[in-house]
């Protein structure tokens, strides 16, 4: 039979090649994440971690999957691809950490259009820099080159992450009563949420440039404001599960306070947000002036400034205000628990 010289994977779009280099790229970055329960090194068929079972006596395993939405468009447009990986570490982490979880690993998956591997290294590099702050190992993950599916530039960023918690110790929100304090911890910018809605107000309403100022007198780009990276609290609720008596935490994501809060809440109780508590950064306001859009539709897209929010009895406020604020967060009391129908009012 005579072989067509075009009829290679590489002709078809894939670059085996490219894949090998970004590999070699970045092993420093994976490497630093390691923890040490991580068994051997990257490039194995699977990611191996010996369990830490003698810190536990009855361990339970927690998990978390996401990814980064349409941030990745806005990273595609820039060409910065570096700190979406920390927003991807953020969405999982801080998910578990709402069952009082602590991560111990992670894994990623990007797909991209056409393997390039300096926006690997930089993906990963992000990836990594997450896992270091949240004090999990990055012990595997995956590329994958999708020609024809995906055009060059084009890339999905997804991820999950592996926790452990005590089982008598897992916060589902059981414990929660009247008069308990909710205390809000700050988010200075989207994180990884409502992008849909923020491009097609700032691009297609508002006609901006990814380099204009990001609003009249800002001395940053409208790229840097959009691409700032997720604040990870799994650090700070770890820290507050040791001194206080926490009984819920809501990470604060896509649904805003009312769609998330509402999941740590029985049928019988109210989470009551006090609306003047803290003042939601310039970028929520400038997307509402902009796209003219209703408070209630800010409220459900947007944390508005409160990316994480933990339930703690009323006598430990202080303690709790203490322990987050020396972590590094300039936590804040929004609102208390109340009697009522298992959904969030706004005082």
């Amino acid at each position: 039979m005579t072989e067509h010289p075009d009829n290679t994977y590489e002709a078809a779009g894939v670059d085996i090649g490219a894949g090998e280099e970004a590999v070699q790229r970045i092993k420093a970055s994976v490497r630093s994440t390691f923890r040490p329960e991580v068994i051997g090194d990257i490039g194995g068929f699977g990611g191996l971690f010996q369990f830490p079972q003698h810190r536990f006596t009855h361990p339970v395993l927690v998990s978390s999957t996401d990814g980064v939405g349409t941030k990745a468009v806005v990273a595609q447009r820039a060409g910065v691809f570096e700190s979406i990986g920390v927003d991807l570490v953020a969405m999982c982490v801080d998910d578990i950490a709402c069952a009082g979880a602590e991560p111990l690993f992670f894994l990623d998956y990007i797909a991209v259009g056409k393997l390039d591997p300096d926006h690997i290294e930089q993906l990963v590099a992000g990836v990594a820099k997450g896992c270091r702050e949240a004090g999990c190992a990055l012990i595997g993950g995956e590329m994958a080159e999708h020609p024809g599916s995906m055009e060059a530039g084009e890339f999905d960023l997804v991820g999950f992450a592996v926790g452990v918690a005590e089982r008598d110790r897992i916060l589902d929100g059981a414990t929660i009563t009247a008069g308990d304090a909710l205390i809000g911890l700050p988010s200075p910018n989207l994180r990884s949420n409502g992008y849909s809605l923020a491009r097609r107000v700032f691009f297609d309403v508002a006609g901006r440039s990814l380099h204009d100022p990001a609003w009249d007198g800002a001395h940053h780009s409208l790229a840097e404001e959009l691409l700032s990276p997720s604040v990870i609290y799994s650090p700070a609720i770890a820290a507050l599960l040791r001194v206080v008596d926490v009984r819920a935490v809501a990470h604060i994501t896509g649904g805003g306070i009312p769609g998330n809060l509402n999941r740590v809440l029985t049928d019988s109780l109210d989470a009551v947000v006090d609306h003047g508590s803290w003042e939601p950064p310039k970028v929520f306001t400038e997307i509402q002036r902009l796209g003219q859009v209703r408070d209630e539709e800010m409220a459900k897209v947007f944390n508005m400034g409160i990316g994480m929010v933990a339930v703690v009895p009323a006598d430990e406020v202080y303690a709790a205000l203490d322990v987050l604020r020396t972590a590094g967060h300039r936590a804040v009391q929004i609102g208390t628990v109340e009697p009522g129908h298992g959904v969030v009012r706004y005082a």
